[in-house]
């Protein structure tokens, strides 16, 4: 049984056997699913296959094989799983047979939320990434969503509230592509599908006391025209002031690289680089950032400990916004 979705830039399919594998794939597309058009990407899920054969393929890094236009990575990302990768020019073939050792079995009971995201992020979301990273795309840990007409990149560290100004932004009327993973090409970011997490979801139960939902309305992409670097204060009002661009372009860097989500990415990306001689051996967040905030407003947001900020209101322009909150346009 296969699913068909949008992510990344790219279109990835995944063809999964009836049941549970199926159930995760359907989850892991939030509802977002298209019908009908040739894969970017795509994943078979084997359940029960056994190892997969090394002939032909030279010892590329430990637990990682090549030969030709093959990859083979056993235990991808510590999730159990064994990936091996096959490459053309329109097409990333991935197989993924489960493999999990009775220590990652017990830590699927103890810790599903944890487990059903490594299997989500080595199977569906890093080959996604990869290929478009191929393609030039190079991943960054925000948000990003159109606000009255606007395209807004949500930039700072994990917790920080970009995931709650999101959602009361949506409910407001706002578009958004991803909760908090996009794929950058120059000044456009596309959404990592991934399934929205909300307090108030009815999904998946998952950490930080959230639970997953799907997307009720998403885009597939957003031009950056104006930044926001989110920090969290102790205050009970919001302070707003305008940064430099590489005050910002270094907070989105900094982002990615300690975001929990992409932490095993790195290694993962690199290793499919060196096997096939395709992409960079590491993505160039740094330099893609600096593109990214150039030329274009960038602020600097302290929240304040209490939820309750409207996201419209940090937006000089837009309809909700007040000219005491109106300020100047930063470099």
């Amino acid at each position: 049984m296969s699913v068909l979705c949008r992510t990344a830039g790219i279109t990835l399919a995944v063809d999964a056997p009836p049941g549970r594998w199926h159930q995760r794939a359907a989850e892991a597309c939030a509802g977002q699913f298209i019908h009908g058009t040739s894969p970017d990407v795509h994943v078979r899920i084997e359940v029960g296959a056994g190892r997969f054969a090394l002939d032909g393929l030279d010892p590329l890094t430990r637990g990682a094989w090549a030969g030709g236009e093959c990859v083979v990575i056993t235990d991808a990302c510590a999730s159990g799983v064994d990936l091996r990768f096959t490459t053309s020019a329109d097409c990333l073939q991935v197989e993924a047979r489960p493999r999990p050792r009775p220590s990652q079995r017990g830590l699927g009971l103890l810790a599903p939320a944890r487990t059903q995201l490594l299997w989500r992020a080595a199977m569906l979301q890093y080959p996604a990434m990869w290929w478009a990273g191929v393609r030039g795309g190079v991943p960054m840990h925000v948000s990003a969503l159109i606000v009255d007409g606007e395209g807004v990149v949500l930039a700072g560290p994990g917790g920080v509230g970009k995931s709650t100004l999101l959602a009361d932004a949506m409910s407001a009327g706002a578009q958004a592509v991803s909760d908090n993973l996009c794929v950058c090409f120059g000044s456009t970011l596309y959404g990592v599908l991934e399934p929205r997490r909300t307090a108030g979801g009815a999904g998946r139960r998952m950490p930080h006391g959230r639970r997953e939902s799907r997307w009720s309305a998403r885009r597939e992409h957003v031009v950056a025209e104006r930044v926001l670097v989110l920090r969290r204060g102790s205050e009970s009002e919001v302070d707003m002031v305008p940064i430099r661009g590489g005050e910002a372009a270094r907070v989105i860097a900094a982002g990615t690289y300690a975001a929990g989500e992409l932490r095993r990415y790195w290694a993962f990306a690199s290793t499919l680089a060196l096997g096939t001689g395709l992409g960079p051996a590491h993505p160039p967040v740094v330099g893609s950032a600096a593109d990214l905030v150039r030329a274009i407003p960038c602020s600097e947001v302290q929240l304040p400990a209490t939820p309750g900020t409207h996201l419209a209101d940090l937006i000089p322009g837009s309809r909700a916004a007040t000219g005491a909150n109106q300020l100047p346009e930063g470099a």
